[in-house]
């Protein structure tokens, strides 16, 4: 299991994921998950990974491969996200229809997701979620991040603090918190972490970093939240019992 984000605002993007892969408790390894396909001043092309590992790990060759032998169409060739969407997806379908019928005869799952983030020249940034099946949803300013891999544990601290106004610089905080949450509640998810801010219009990667394991960043936001979390919990008001006993049974008769 893994946990990637993906989070768009007014003035750029976050991608985010961690690296942990596992096949059972007593077979856990790491592998990268976000995948830098940008080129400085034409595009930013970022690409998040979960699901089956070899499916996303031969899509992820196949791609790097056709922009190395200049197939068309590539990554580096076509002209607006929508299209590098569908081109991911197309990967995916292929590899699926080829795979598919070995795996499920050994009742192994195939599916797999790939979040796409970026901006390529002459028109807005994107972000988009692709499905096994290669179609794909896009990310909007009332929805402003997607999610892929183990997604229940980080999105409540999403919906909570993430708009489309969010300065940049609070959802990179916000994904690593998201990330951080996962990662308490379920230890299929793991360092490293992988996450890039990019800025809107800037084509170029500015801010990129790995935190490992026992990363003082990481140690420090969680030892933060949680105090900042039994504090607000602290200052809820206690249940007013005397009252809830005293109202009329709320229970409805028939006339």
């Amino acid at each position: 299991m893994t946990y990637c984000l993906g989070i768009i605002t007014s003035t750029g993007l976050v991608m985010a994921a961690d690296s942990r892969t596992n096949a059972g408790v007593d077979y856990i390894s790491s592998y990268k998950k976000l995948f830098d396909f940008s080129i400085a001043g034409e595009r930013a092309l970022f690409l998040c990974t979960s699901g089956n590992l070899a499916v996303t790990q031969a899509a992820i060759t196949l791609m790097a491969r056709d922009i190395k032998t200049a197939a068309e169409p590539n990554l580096h060739s076509l002209t607006n996200l929508y299209d590098v969407a569908r081109y991911i997806g197309s990967k995916l379908r292929a590899l699926q229809l080829e795979d598919r019928e070995w795996l499920e005869k050994d009742k192994i799952d195939c599916s797999c997701n790939i979040l796409l983030g970026g901006q390529i020249c002459g028109e807005e940034p994107g972000l988009y979620l692709i499905y096994s099946q290669g179609n794909f949803i896009q990310a909007s300013k009332e929805t402003p991040f997607l999610q892929i891999g183990e997604t229940k544990y980080g999105k409540p601290i999403l919906d909570r603090i993430l708009n489309f106004d969010t300065p940049l610089q609070a959802a990179a905080k916000c994904a690593l918190l998201s990330i951080d949450s996962t990662m308490k509640s379920n230890i299929s998810v793991g360092p490293p972490i992988n996450l890039v801010m990019y800025e809107i219009d800037s084509f170029k990667v500015r801010y990129e970093l790995k935190l490992k394991i026992g990363a003082p960043y990481l140690r420090k936001i969680r030892t933060l939240w949680e105090i900042s979390l039994n504090q607000a919990f602290e200052r809820m008001p206690d249940i007013d019992w005397e009252h809830y006993l005293e109202l009329p049974d709320e229970r409805t008769t028939e006339d």
